[in-house]
């Protein structure tokens, strides 16, 4: 079976405009989530040929007449475009009409994809059919009033001898909007009604800026513990993916890419640290609790630190020293590069560590869209982990995701990409006496499971020392995770890992297979091949819903 030959247009000169106004070009994290799973595909110009290739994914484009003519022309001869909202200047010419103005809501695709949850949206832009053109419907979209009559997540629209299908919900913006937020941090977020997040406290955090409803996106634990049980972002990263592959695979073509995880690991767990109050007693009470439980953690150290003896243990364990970035101004922090910097600078030095990798912001501090990662790339900071909940009431999948990912950044740096690792968090202090308990863990594992993600806790040394509970908690959740085959890795070892990923390539066909490279000789990929027909061996695996051989690449 010949690999499916994809085209992802890319107006560079029309984004080169839109950043000059200072417009967001959202559309560029398309490439991060289909770099993520190693989908091969090729970035196209406007002007570019788009007769040799299988589908046509419509990233960004300008609404200019030509630009049109060039889609429609390659629909009509028999080529499949695929486009996440958009496509306005072709709507009047297709016979369609703008249904209802733009809202945040949730989309039902159940009938036709693996997805039985319907999934948040926040922004919608569906069409109506006013021609006569052959349109064929899937799923559905409401928004969070549930509103919306007949509108469709889905329009597989007939032209000519092709197709186009276009989705009413803009894909990678939402995926953007529920990871990053849809603006700066400026200001505190809205508190929950019932009190369990009081995000209202005059300090900026990441979870200042989170897209979820309180009410609408939340569930309760049997023991009544709030969360947010749905990555959002995840799933809708494989719509993307089960979309394309099914495409794909009607037309008697392939769409190969990379497993998230190395062979023989099933799922990943992480778990990490901040160091605080840096009492010694703490510190080891917890080295002995890991080491009983042969786990490695990350831990993220805040001055002024342990003594010495403590370091060489976390290293003779194989722990990560990472860092716990304090800019907490009841502290007398500060958030500034430079302080950033000299923080960095004391944690090498004060633990003989040549190279820190990771960062937590201390009490999950956040301001402004991507200045702490611009910090994170000029200090040699690979990856950060302050993407989480610290209250009660928001504990979860508050951003949407478990997945390790690469940031994108605002207008002013033209939407690039930030080489630093997001791994974000689920919960912290498990049994704490003001803070979720254990009754969490199985529905994050689950969620985490579901996605193939990361399943990331965060337990204070400090509250392990001083709350029994909170001891018993790490042990249940190293224990039920490993029942489950979760492996744990450190911060680190995530990073390393998925920077691997990104060196292997999936560069097509040749009489003996599909050609895969890998600057990484070492690691243990494996390369997932979907089929058409269900099939059961050990050497088939399910992702999104579709049968795929796996083949292993080193």
């Amino acid at each position: 079976m010949n690999v499916a030959n994809i085209g992802i247009i890319f107006d560079e000169v029309n984004a080169e405009k839109n950043w000059a106004n200072g417009s967001n070009v959202f559309e560029n994290f398309l490439f991060e989530i289909l770099d993520h799973f190693r989908l091969p595909y090729k970035k196209i110009n406007e002007i570019d040929e788009y007769s040799d290739f299988d589908l046509l994914i419509v990233g960004h484009t300008s609404n200019s007449v030509a630009a049109s003519a060039k889609i429609l022309a390659y629909a009509h001869a028999g080529g499949t475009v695929v486009s996440y909202g958009g496509l306005d200047a072709i709507r009047s010419k297709l016979g369609f009409a703008n249904m209802f103005s733009s809202s945040k809501g949730y989309a039902d695709l159940s009938a036709f994809l693996n997805q039985p949850t319907p999934l948040r949206f926040l922004d919608a832009q569906p069409w109506i059919q006013k021609g006569n053109l052959e349109v064929k419907e899937f799923g559905t979209v409401s928004n969070e009033a549930n509103t919306w009559q007949g509108a469709s997540a889905l329009q597989k629209i007939q032209y000519g001898t092709g197709t186009i299908e276009r989705w009413s919900i803009p894909i990678p913006q939402t995926i953007v909007g529920l990871q990053q937020g849809t603006k700066a941090v400026v200001e505190d977020g809205t508190p929950a009604p019932d009190g369990s997040a009081n995000l209202d406290e005059d300090i900026l955090k990441a979870e200042d800026g989170f897209e979820l409803d309180w009410v609408l996106d939340r569930a309760f634990t049997e023991s009544g513990m709030p969360y947010f049980p749905h990555p959002y972002a995840d799933l809708w990263k494989e719509v993307i993916m089960e979309h394309l592959i099914k495409i794909a695979l009607g037309k008697g073509l392939t769409l190969p890419f990379l497993d998230l995880w190395p062979a023989g690991v099933e799922h990943v767990a992480m778990i990490s640290h901040d160091s605080d109050l840096n009492v010694d007693e703490s510190a080891q009470i917890t080295l002995d609790t890991l080491k009983a439980a042969d786990v490695q953690t990350t831990w993220c150290m805040i001055a002024p630190g342990y003594s010495p003896s403590i370091y060489d243990q976390i290293k003779e364990n194989g722990h990560e020293i990472a860092l716990h970035y304090n800019a907490l101004e009841m502290e007398d922090g500060v958030w500034s590069e430079e302080t950033f910097h000299s923080q960095k600078e004391w944690l090498e030095k004060t633990t003989s560590t040549a190279q820190i990798v990771s960062n937590k912001n201390h009490y999950t501090r956040f301001e402004g869209w991507g200045e702490l990662y611009v910090w994170c790339e000029n200090n040699g900071i690979q990856v950060d982990q302050s993407r989480g909940p610290s209250k009660k009431g928001n504990v979860g999948f508050l951003f949407g995701t478990c997945h390790p990912y690469f940031p994108i950044a605002w207008a002013d740096e033209k939407n690039r990409l930030y080489d630093v690792l997001e791994i974000g968090f689920l919960t912290q202090d498990l049994n704490h006496n003001t803070l979720s308990d254990v009754s969490v863990i199985q529905p994050f594992l689950n969620g985490v499971k579901l996605v193939n993600g990361v399943a990331h806790f965060l337990f204070h040394q400090h509250h392990i020392y001083n709350q029994p509970k909170v001891k018993e908690a790490i042990i249940q959740l190293i224990t039920t995770a490993k029942e489950q085959g979760f492996t744990f890795w450190t911060s680190k070892q995530i990073n390393d890992w998925e920077r691997a990923r990104r060196s292997v390539t999936i560069d097509g066909t040749s009489r003996s297979g599909i050609k895969v490279t890998s600057l990484d000789e070492e690691s243990d990929f494996v390369l997932l091949i979907p089929v058409a027909d269900n099939v059961e061996s050990d050497l088939v695996v399910k992702r999104f819903g579709i049968c795929c051989k796996q083949v292993r690449v080193n």
